[in-house]
């Protein structure tokens, strides 16, 4: 790396960067499909309806072309997962079996705190974590009990070994005590939410206690959180971990690491929404069925699975609770633009026992036999005006089916006839005239789009990419052309020597490219795309060589875009030599000029005062 301390040796990042194919990487987060050379998918950086994130596996590159993400693995792990380059350095090394000893890094006394927690270690402690309840689960005494009830809840060994499950004793410091016993800081436990204060200064306990355990991993199989289903009558009967840099729970499924690649090749996901359901439903081989945690379908789990499905199925009970949390839940998903259908469990049965009672077949029968969004609507809008004869219940069951209409109009999931017989059908149902219908309907999609928007914004703040500003100006526009000439023609640089130094480069960003690419060249006769960008620490600055690299290979015609940049910067070089030589006469004239009127004044003052 170029002047930052206590950086890896460059033979360690290039050994780790070969040995993470870019496609795998990002193909275990975005669903990827080829086109033409390349491979393509949704941003994972914006809000992407229409895939615009090309993957160039030959230059393991990637490029989005509506926000202006790029760079090579390194960089989409530090956008993806918020991490420093040391941070996904590490996660890229971890990923391929390749061991680190990472150096010391001076900590900066003036860093909040809080932004000094690294996902790394969180990841690490809740893996430690997990084999421990794991331990406690197969303990011949401590577990047995506990190895009992999953064989009752009819979860076969296998699923239990597949599934990381574990045990948290009924005793509030085991695992505090067992941290100590293995020099892991309590305050690492506490960052990863493992333990809890007591409050008012009584000190810390463990957040699970007596729990059957439930590991939360990522779509890569690293251990962000957990889930707990309580073994005794205290407390709720399911907890998760707090939010951390690592885990949130709004924005996290599990089973997707299992799950993902099923969903791929069907283009159906399948959202049930405990632990048991999609534990069940794998082991029954329903392999591409996730859970929400046991929480209601969030904006961000249909950003998640809008990477990988083409269709999402919601599976819910049949109860009032049920179905009303299915009702929210297509507001979401057609917000989001994604096509949602729905299937009730039938007698108020959840998911894990349909499974056992039903088998496979039946249960993929009833997501085969679920219902789009609309049809449930209208459903539920014909069964409330039956149910409920007063005003004012009529019109809110006509309000929420005329707001769903009008979030799939804005969301493009409804053709224009299927609108017209939609109102044709609810004004012979309302009595109002289907032009009175039509007007309503505009209103509620002007406040679906401006409520999209807002969800958009909040959903992508923390994702947005910065447009590095690579300067104006003929000299800025000539050290551009030099930086993507070398990009793609590097023995072209023995011209440049000759010429030029990196220090020429005066717009900041443009200044650390060549940096880079001259310590580089000055050693090495040629050079790939990925080595530059191996030394390139930054987000920012690897999106600018990726811009710069693929703004070159377009326009071609690199010796004599070359030779044309070196004279200009030459040129400017001279205008400036030639500003800065008349500046200096000017100011000793200005020095003169001051010097003789001063003596003119008072012929005895030898000096200025």
């Amino acid at each position: 790396m170029v002047g930052v301390p206590g950086t890896f040796d460059n033979s360690i990042v290039n050994r780790v960067q070969q040995a993470n194919d870019l496609v795998d990487v990002i193909g275990e987060h975005v669903g990827l499909k080829r086109k033409g050379r390349e491979m393509v998918g949704l941003c994972p950086f914006h809000d992407d309806h229409r895939p615009s994130l090309y993957v160039n596996s030959t230059k393991q590159i990637f490029k989005c072309f509506a926000c202006g993400a790029g760079g090579d693995v390194f960089k989409f792990v530090q956008m993806r997962e918020n991490l420093t380059f040391p941070q996904a350095l590490e996660r890229l090394a971890e990923r391929a079996g390749i061991k680190l000893k990472p150096p010391k890094r001076p900590r900066d006394k003036s860093t909040d705190p809080s932004e000094d927690i690294d996902p790394n270690e969180l990841a690490k402690v809740n893996a430690w974590a997990a084999k421990y309840f794991q331990q406690n689960l197969y303990n011949e005494q401590k577990g047995k009990n506990v190895r009992n009830y999953i064989a009752e809840r009819q979860i076969t060994p296998q699923s239990a070994k597949k599934w990381q499950l574990g045990l948290a004793i009924n005793a509030q410091d085991d695992l505090i005590k067992a941290a100590k016993a293995r020099g892991i800081p309590i305050k690492t436990l506490a960052d990863a939410g493992l333990v809890v204060g007591r409050g008012a200064g009584a000190g810390l306990f463990d957040k699970f206690v007596n729990r059957l355990m439930f590991p939360i991993t990522d779509v890569t199989g690293r251990a962000i959180g957990f889930g707990g289903r309580t073994l005794g009558t205290n407390g709720d009967k399911y907890i998760n971990s707090p939010t951390t840099p690592l885990f949130d729970k709004s924005n996290s499924l599990y089973g997707l690491q299992h799950a993902r690649h099923k969903i791929v090749s069907s283009g159906t996901a399948v959202v049930v929404e405990g632990y048991t359901d999609c534990i069940m439903a794998h082991q029954l081989g329903c392999a591409n069925v996730v859970a929400t945690l046991g929480t209601s379908f969030t904006t961000g789990h249909g950003r998640i699975l809008r990477r990988y499905a083409k269709k999402v199925v919601l599976i819910f009970d049949s109860d009032t609770a049920g179905i009303e949390a299915a009702n929210r839940a297509l507001e979401v998903a057609l917000s989001q633009r994604i096509d949602i259908e729905l299937a009730s469990v039938p007698q108020r049965k959840d998911p894990c026992d349909f499974l056992l009672a039903e088998g496979k077949e039946r249960f993929e029968e009833l997501v085969n036999d679920a219902v789009d969004v609309f049809t449930f609507k209208w459903n539920r809008l014909i069964e409330n005006f039956g149910s409920d004869q007063t005003l004012i219940g009529r019109k809110t069951a006509v309000e929420e089916f005329l707001q769903t209409i009008a979030t799939g109009l804005w969301a493009g999931r409804l053709p224009a006839i299927d609108r017209g017989l939609i109102v044709n059908r609810l004004s012979r149902i309302i009595g109002l005239e289907p032009r009175e219908i039509n007007a309503e309907l505009a209103r509620k999609i002007r406040t679906a789009a401006r409520t999209a928007g807002y969800q958009d914004a909040i959903g992508t703040e923390n994702q947005k990419i910065r447009s590095a500003d690579l300067g104006r100006g003929l000299a800025a526009a000539a050290q551009r052309e030099i930086l993507e000439v070398l990009l793609n023609k590097p023995k072209l640089f023995e011209l440049v020597k000759q010429k030029i130094t990196a220090k020429i480069f005066d717009v900041p960003i443009l200044s650390q490219i060549a940096a880079i690419l001259f310590e580089i060249l000055n050693t090495e006769t040629d050079v790939s795309l990925t080595a530059v960008l191996a030394r390139a620490e930054s987000v920012e600055l690897g999106g600018a060589i990726v811009e710069l690299a693929e703004s070159g290979a377009e326009k071609g015609n690199f010796q004599s875009r070359l030779t044309g940049a070196l004279d200009a910067i030459q040129r400017c070089q001279a205008r400036t030599k030639k500003s800065e030589i008349k500046a200096i006469q000017d100011q000793t004239q200005f020095l003169r000029d001051i010097t003789e009127s001063t003596e003119k004044e008072n012929p005895h003052n030898v000096g200025m005062v």
